[in-house]
This record gives structure tokens, sequence and C-alpha cells, in this order.
């Protein structure tokens, strides 16, 4: 097998893993009642994230978005424990157009 066949087959493997994941955890998965999804964020001029709108059109900064994930109110996101401050990230789902940094920008 030369470099290329690696890099073939490597390709198809994520392709399938991606096809997969979309089949199981889609972004159409609909959130359980009383959650929302997060469509769109907003970002300072470092790229951080900084605010987030949910489906319904409601506009919360970072520290209202992290209550409200740590309450189960919003769907898909995690909250986890780093850098010495809490942080909100999409579930790990294999999806990358529905991770947090590639929504798009309201």
């Amino acid at each position: 097998m030369n470099g290329q066949d690696f890099e073939r087959r490597y390709a198809a493997y994520k392709a399938d893993g991606e096809r997969q994941a979309r089949r199981e955890n889609g972004s159409d998965a609909a959130p359980a009642p009383g959650q929302e999804r997060i469509v769109a964020v907003r970002k300072n001029e470092d790229g951080d994230l900084i605010a987030f709108q949910t489906e319904s059109g409601r506009e919360l900064d970072y520290v209202t978005a992290l209550q409200e994930a740590k309450a189960g109110r919003l769907a898909h996101v995690d909250v986890f424990h780093k850098y010495g401050r809490d942080i909100l990230r999409s579930e790990s789902d294999g999806i990358k157009e529905n991770n947090l940094d590639n929504l798009p920008e309201f």
C-alpha cells in the first residue's frame, strides 16, 4: 500500500463516521422537553464566544448560557471545568458543523 492509499482509506473511515454520527445524533434530533438549541453565537475580537442565540431568538451572555446549560435548559451542550473556570461546549457527537465555534454569528 502506498501513502495515497492510507490517506484515501482514512478519509473514507472519517466520512463513514460522520455519516453514522449524523444518523445517531444529527442536529435535527429533537431537544428534550424544556430545552432549547443554540443556533447562533457572538464572538469577540479574539474569536472567543461571548454570547449565544437560541432557536426561540433569546440572546444569552456567556454566564447566563452556562447557568442554563447547568440547569439542563440548553440542548446538545456540555459544561466542563478547565483552566480554573466552567466552559461551555457542544456535545461531542462527531459532527463539526454543529460545534459552537462553527455556528453562524448573530
